[in-house]
């Protein structure tokens, strides 16, 4: 019985008609609301009848969802770089979109769908990590195996990619001159990377992570760009991510991010790939030296390897510039987790959950939950994961 019919009946018993027990059972009944929620969204779900006003009969003897939120949360700042230098929101995810399990393919509910069988974009040679039987035991040495495979996947693509062109943009010459004048501008940071500035810039190297100058040169782009000059701000990051110029690899990640999202210019995904994979790249160069050289632990290029690699992985999972590659995502995710990315815990969590580009693995997916929550990314809704079953050591990998 719809709550018109129920609203009707209570009229009668109001107006002096004889009660019918069963109605006046459930008008006195408690009301729930039954609410499902993710950290995007928040869904009522109405008991068999639907909500008031429900026209359709066949749709009377099911559940049905009114959806109250699940707005687009893309990334619209540079929040990236507050507090740690690489917290930042999530992309736009999958996990938060809602399932139609009513129309699964039969092998999909009986969980006989074939495991992904490789990527164009993954090294065949890609090396196995090897987990000693106490994961607290040699934290160093397993971190060096994710490094190795980080710089791995970087050169991989790397190969698949063209170098990015070096940035043309009129608003280079106007800030240029905006800030610079005849060079003796107070606001303009030593040797500014822009034609005119006083003195010629330092030769190009390959790979260079950061200077006195380059750190002064990104300070100012996000401020720039904090304070809503997005266009200036964009120019400048395309200035320090230029394979000819300062060719600096944070630079090209927040450049490729711009290029993403159109942050003051003309959105283009395609070379927002290209930007990051340069990224990738020169900070796997610099990380390789520092293997090399015996560290166990990152080198100073780390922070930016680790955003890039996460950042490519979002390329390859929505397919943003590039064709949707869901074993490469998968890869890229749980290579940025291991290396300390809350935000790529939580992505490659969802991947071993929902069996995106590997088989589903629930002990997996707790696994990374739970690192997430340990390091202060929790997700609403995943208290299934303290199950002791999903306990370390109960699951098979």
């Amino acid at each position: 019985m719809g709550l018109r019919d129920l609203l009707k009946k209570k009229q009668g018993i109001d107006a002096g008609d004889g009660p019918d027990p069963a109605t006046v059972q459930r008008l006195n009944a408690p009301e729930f609301t039954f609410v499902r929620s993710d950290t995007y969204t928040e869904e009522v779900i109405h008991p068999p009848g639907g909500p008031a006003g429900a026209d359709n009969d066949d749709a009377s003897s099911y559940l049905t969802v009114d959806s109250r939120t699940g707005k687009d949360k893309s990334r619209l700042s540079l929040d990236v770089f507050r507090s740690t230098g690489h917290a930042r929101t999530r992309s736009p995810s999958v996990s938060s979109s809602k399932s139609t399990g009513a129309h699964k393919r039969l092998s999909q509910r009986l969980y006989l769908s074939r495991s992904p069988v490789g990527s164009d974009n993954v090294p065949a040679n890609l090396p196995e990590i090897v987990t000693p039987a106490d994961p607290e035991e040699d934290k160093e040495g397993q971190e060096l195996q994710w490094e190795k495979r980080a710089t791995m996947l970087a050169r991989e693509n790397e190969k698949n990619r063209t170098r990015p062109p070096t940035p043309v943009q009129d608003t280079v010459q106007e800030l240029a001159h905006m800030h610079l004048g005849d060079g003796s501008s107070d606001d303009a940071p030593p040797n500014w990377p822009f034609p005119g500035s006083p003195g010629p810039p330092a030769a190009p190297t390959k790979g260079v992570v950061s200077s006195k100058e380059i750190d002064q040169n990104i300070q100012e782009a996000i401020r720039l760009h904090e304070e809503g000059d997005l266009e200036q701000s964009t120019a400048l990051f395309g200035r320090l991510a230029d394979p000819k110029g300062a060719n600096n690899p944070l630079s090209q990640v927040l450049y490729g991010l711009a290029l993403r999202h159109g942050w003051g210019c003309k959105p283009d995904a395609a070379a927002a790939v290209n930007y990051l994979s340069a990224a990738a790249s020169n900070a796997a160069t610099i990380e390789q030296l520092a293997l090399q050289a015996g560290l166990k632990k990152g080198g100073a290029a780390k922070g930016e390897l680790v955003l890039a690699i996460f950042e490519l992985a979002n390329c390859f999972r929505h397919g943003w510039g590039i064709p949707k590659d869901p074993i490469a995502a998968k890869q890229y995710y749980e290579t940025a987790a291991n290396l300390g990315d809350t935000d790529a815990m939580n992505e490659v969590a969802w991947c071993y959950l929902e069996g995106f580009g590997t088989k589903k693995n629930k002990y997996e997916s707790a696994k990374y939950y739970r690192l997430a929550e340990k390091n202060g990314n929790k997700i609403i809704g995943n208290t299934w994961i303290w199950k002791e079953k999903y306990n370390p050591g109960n699951g098979k990998k």
